[in-house]
């Protein structure tokens, strides 16, 4: 049985100037992968993934992730009316019960990914880098760096 729950806490590691923006306005960018527009977060703190994403020089830590979804959910809605979003945890080495956008290779499992993905429900849409806003997150998210994180 899989656990579709939001982790408690959700990382995403990136550049300072990408992730302010993401802390001060809620700013995040939905890129192509496959047929979806996705954002990928970490389950986990993990000082090796600054080098495995590199450039990330910093780290968004979301700590109320079941309010964070449910906006970045709303916001997408709004900009991309006719898309269905999902998301859950990715699977690495087999292939995920979400399908092909949650599976990558088990060389890929440090990240411990989890994703937010959205699907056109209108055949052959475009697959375009989405940029959305779902206002300040700065009440229940904050940045660190490499260095700054308590584990």
């Amino acid at each position: 049985m899989h656990d579709y729950q939001r982790p408690p806490t959700l990382y995403r590691y990136g550049t300072r100037a990408e992730l302010e923006a993401a802390l001060k306005s809620g700013q995040f960018r939905l890129v192509p992968s496959g047929q979806f527009l996705t954002v990928a977060f970490s389950k986990v703190w993990d000082k090796e993934l600054f080098d495995l994403l590199a450039p990330a020089d910093c780290c968004l830590v979301i700590h109320n992730t079941e309010e964070f979804g449910e906006r970045l959910h709303r916001a997408v809605q709004r900009t991309l009316p006719n898309w269905a979003g999902i998301d859950g945890a990715v699977e690495y080495g087999h292939r995920s019960p979400l399908g092909a956008a949650f599976t990558k290779s088990a060389a890929e499992a440090p990240e411990q990914e989890w994703q937010f993905a959205w699907r056109s429900l209108t055949p052959g849409a475009s697959l375009n880098p989405v940029t959305v806003r779902i206002g300040s997150i700065e009440q229940f998210a904050e940045l660190r760096d490499r260095e700054s994180h308590l584990a």
